[in-house]
């Protein structure tokens, strides 16, 4: 009778497992402030004439997810319509003149709109946009003068591989990428291999991290040749099409300033089954305007093979660009040091330049004891170059003079990456003679002018300096007040009028752009508040300190008419994601301002303040490894810190139960969560969404990790909460996307886990998202997300030790 009982309960459960979990809602108090549309995207032209608002949505549908899909080379791609699965469109269009403040709709759009690809043309008259129909992606363009909308090919883009049209220098035409005519329709169903798929080691190290919807077989690199290769045609504005390009696989076009030549990549064999296409061959060709073949300059081997390191890098050329102070003049990098973090060398990387015909001698214009990160160029007497070394977070900027190259170069800024307080911020550009960015000048041209966030322990307060070429000063031209509202700067207009276009916000004020000049402000938007009914939740950024002194911030909540002598101490969602650091005094800087608006969005936690609970979010967690060590020596043990700091806050606070925690996080910070619960028992239950669990998955380094598993076997098992399922003691609820394509974060991690601590008898609950990725974006998914969490918060943190 015993074993009937058993029998009979066994086969209940796998019923009950097999039987689907209908779309359910979350509480109303979430709904109606999750299904709301968020402000429009902007797009603002150089001149700062027009601004364009895309209208945006907050979900996609179930039925645009379960779209077709085929995963080759690192790409996933709608069969149908050529482009990628899992878009994001704008659905509308208007036009804002910044000058009259008069807004003015588009004439003659389709009444569906999906758009992406959106781009000003050279001269900023028009704007261009693909938009995406059920079998195929067409081109549009629109007069910013009539507000004229022109539909200018066929739905026969190919926007596989990325933007799929290049305006041409004169803005009367655009390069087109379209699916050739004479491609054959690509054999579907079963079809019987010719053989094995094979891979074969030579014995040389190739080590790469993990990648996910890799070619596997010879059919997945036909089907790959299939929708990635297309055929380059000229399009006027009428509509006309012209071949302009033979058929290929296209990975890029770029015109040199002065739009004479065209750099032309594109992707050759042999693919990889152990990398994604971007290192796949490529071949850079230089082009004339007219399309002509002019010279190949560069054919770049398939790059498998690179050393251990987050600066190892390639050798031979990399980084092959223009430079845009120049009509016609390449520029490139190439390792000193076989692209090897471990070899020692005065010259890491140098940086060469090459005019046209592209057939003398390169001249070397740099060389950077550390690895080159970026150049931005100015004149024939300025240019800047920062390079970077990853292993000690530090970064130099150098100003350099092009014509005198490696010997003019001076240092200008040199500071760890990871000190926020000292961030110079950014030099400004603006479009040059040759229509292309350069560094913004003084009229006089001895100085440039930088914006940045000024980081401070107040929080940010944006700024615009003025830095001095020949002092190497910076001189401070305006800073927001930052007191009881956070002003960014969204465009300078004028540095020396200090005349920018701003984003204001507070609390309880939604963003919006004005036009200041000075102290003088215009409004230029008037986006209303989506969130009314939220707003007197409150809202706090509080200060504590780990055991060991490090300090720590994070953003309080609390519900709307909360009192603490009144109410008692409240159940705690903390909602965090690690990150990693060498310097303890650089940990703990505040990284944002108290007075933003809060913007909720599909994975906030901040809903649950709305249901009767004090929220700790975004509390930092760093991880710190000083000198020789290194961060995840002791990655479990500082989490651990990190979390009994915050929690003894909000305990001393008086507004959290210490009983009744609960920690929560999505990718690292899932990974971070099931750690927690692993390694502590200061939760009473566990959020973990689209984590990675079992770090012998992803042996060859992660996140901010650079040894690989054999190197530091005892750190990857140590920080493997698969490892340690046996002592996650509390309940944790796994969601996933069930087509999750970030390396790493296979959605096998979290079924792995739940197998685990369902066979240790354990208690947690797996939730496999339909067709969603890393993120989420399906209306039917993140509400039945939102309804999962807010049932696991109610039994097992809110109602804890209540019996039913």
């Amino acid at each position: 009778m015993k074993r009937l009982l058993l029998l009979l309960t066994v086969m209940y459960g796998f019923l009950q497992a097999q039987n689907p979990q209908p779309y359910q809602l979350p509480p109303k108090e979430i709904l109606d402030l999750v299904d709301i549309n968020p402000r429009p995207l902007i797009r603002i032209d150089s001149r700062n004439q027009t601004m364009v608002m895309l209208e945006r949505r907050a979900f996609k549908t179930l039925e645009e997810m379960a779209a077709g899909e085929v995963r080759l080379g690192g790409l996933r791609i709608n069969p149908l319509t050529n482009g990628p699965s899992r878009a994001n469109y704008t659905y509308g269009i208007s036009i804002l003149n910044i000058a009259s403040g008069e807004t003015s709709t588009v004439k003659g759009l389709p009444d569906q709109l999906k758009i992406s690809d959106f781009s000003f043309s050279p001269d900023e008259t028009k704007i261009a946009f693909t938009n995406t129909l059920p079998a195929g992606i067409e081109l549009w363009t629109v007069d910013l003068v009539s507000g004229q909308a022109n539909r200018v090919t066929d739905a026969n883009l190919n926007a596989s591989i990325g933007m799929p049209y290049l305006w041409t220098p004169d803005s009367e035409s655009l390069l087109v990428f379209m699916i050739p005519s004479s491609r054959e329709t690509l054999t579907t169903g079963l079809q019987l291999p010719e053989g094995p798929a094979i891979q074969e080691s030579t014995g040389r190290r190739a080590p790469v991290r993990t990648y996910q919807d890799l070619l596997r077989s010879p059919a997945d690199e036909k089907a790959f040749n299939h929708y990635a290769e297309s055929g380059i045609f000229r399009v006027s504005l009428n509509g006309t099409a012209a071949p302009f390009l033979p058929t290929a696989i296209y990975r890029s076009l770029s015109f040199s300033p002065d739009g004479n030549y065209l750099m032309v990549q594109t992707i050759q064999r042999p693919y990889s089954y152990i990398v994604p296409y971007y290192r796949f061959p490529v071949t850079y060709a230089i082009h004339k305007a007219d399309g002509s073949l002019y010279r190949i300059f560069h054919q770049r081997p398939l790059v498998e093979e690179l050393p251990t390191g987050f600066d190892a890098v390639e050798t031979g050329k990399r980084n092959i660009q223009w430079r845009s102070d120049l009509p016609a003049t390449l520029c490139w990098v190439e390792a000193m040091d076989k692209g090897d973090p471990e070899v020692n060398v005065p010259v890491r990387d140098q940086v060469y330049t090459l005019d046209a015909p592209f057939t003398g001698e390169p001249f070397i214009l740099a060389a950077t004891p550390n690895r080159f990160r970026y150049v931005t160029w100015g004149n024939s007497e300025t240019a800047l170059i920062t390079d970077g070394w990853w292993k000690t977070r530090r970064s130099t900027t150098f100003l350099v003079n092009p014509g005198s190259g490696k010997s003019s170069m001076k240092v200008i800024f040199d500071r760890s990456t990871e000190d926020y307080y000292g961030d110079p911020g950014d030099f400004l550009q603006k479009r040059n003679h040759l229509n292309a960015y350069s560094l913004w000048f003084s009229p006089d041209n001895k100085k440039l002018y930088l914006q940045g966030e000024g980081y401070s322990p107040e929080g940010n307060k944006p700024f615009l300096d003025e830095f001095d070429l020949k002092t190497l000063k910076t001189k401070r031209l305006w800073q927001a007040d930052g007191i009881s509202t956070y002003e960014s700067v969204v465009r300078v207009v004028s540095p020396g009028k200090k005349m920018m276009i701003t984003s204001i916000e507070s609390k309880t004020e939604n963003p919006n752009f004005y036009l200041r000049s000075g102290k003088s402000l215009r409004r230029l938007t008037a986006f209303p508040n989506p969130y009314a009914s939220f707003m007197n939740v409150s809202k706090e950024s509080v200060r504590y300190k780990r055991a060991d002194g490090v300090d720590l911030s994070a953003t309080l909540y609390l519900p709307a008419g909360y009192d603490k002598a009144r109410d008692g101490r409240l159940p705690m969602l903390m909602w965090a994601y690690p990150r990693e650091y060498k310097d303890a005094g650089q940990a703990g800087q505040v990284k944002e301002s108290p007075h933003t608006f809060v913007q909720l969005y599909y994975g906030s936690p901040v809903y649950w303040a709305a249901r009767g609970y004090a929220i700790l979010d975004d509390a930092d967690f760093p991880v710190i490894g000083e000198g020789e060590t290194e961060p995840n020596d002791s990655f479990t043990d500082q989490l651990v810190a990190n979390a009994a700091a915050a929690i003894d806050f909000a305990v001393e606070r008086g507004v959290a139960d210490r009983n009744r925690v609960a920690i929560g996080g999505h990718s690292y910070g899932a990974f971070m969560t099931a750690n927690l619960m692993a390694h502590s028992d200061l939760f009473a239950a566990g959020i973990a969404r689209s984590g990675a669990y079992n770090r012998t998955l992803t042996p060859f380094g992660f996140q901010a990790e650079e040894r690989t598993f054999w190197e530091a076997q005892d750190v990857y098992l140590k920080m493997s909460p698969f490892v340690h399922a046996d002592k996650i003691n509390e309940p944790l609820l796994l969601i996933h996307g069930d087509a999750d394509n970030n390396p790493g974060t296979f959605t096998l991690q979290s079924e792995r886990l739940f197998g685990a601590i369902k066979g240790l008898g354990g208690t947690a609950r797996l939730v496999l998202l339909p067709y969603e990725s890393h993120g989420y974006s399906a209306r039917e998914n993140v509400l039945h997300m939102l309804w999962e969490t807010d049932t696991w918060l109610e039994k097992y943190v809110k109602n804890r030790g209540v019996k039913e």
